[in-house]
């Protein structure tokens, strides 16, 4: 088996509301309590959110989802039937804009604890470079 990313922690001021609104636009289940103090978000089989409760300052993160065509539409959907702001790049202006600039969707979106979400349907993360002739 190849390593695989299981769980990871997202804080936030109020973690039934965050867990709730990100599953809700995901389209994906969440619980209100799961192991330990968290509400954890089922993202996939293979990958659960688990959001904690933090009171003090935290870091603004940013987490990525690929997805289908198909889901990348009921997503957006979901973010504009919420009436949340979105944008076409990570840092840039709230344009109401979906990028498609790297071969497939892009759109981002802010959360009340100010996280950046991303949800995408091609990995421009994972493209191949283009080879020069000093590339060995």
């Amino acid at each position: 088996m190849g390593i695989q990313l299981d769980h990871a922690i997202v804080p936030a001021r109020d973690r039934k509301a965050a867990a709730e609104l990100l599953a809700t636009l995901l389209g994906v289940p969440w619980a209100e309590s799961g192991v330990g103090p968290f509400c954890p978000v089922y993202v996939n089989d293979g990958l659960t959110l688990d959001f904690d409760q933090a009171d003090g300052a935290f870091p603004v993160l940013h987490y990525c989802f690929r997805v289908s065509e198909a889901e990348f539409d009921g997503i957006l959907s979901r973010i504009r039937a919420s009436g949340i702001a979105y944008q076409s790049t990570p840092h840039g202006p709230v344009d109401m804009q979906v990028n498609t600039r790297q071969g497939g969707r892009i759109v981002y979106w802010r959360e009340p604890d100010g996280h950046v979400w991303e949800a995408l349907t091609v990995s421009y993360a994972r493209q191949p470079r283009e080879e020069t002739d000093g590339d060995a």
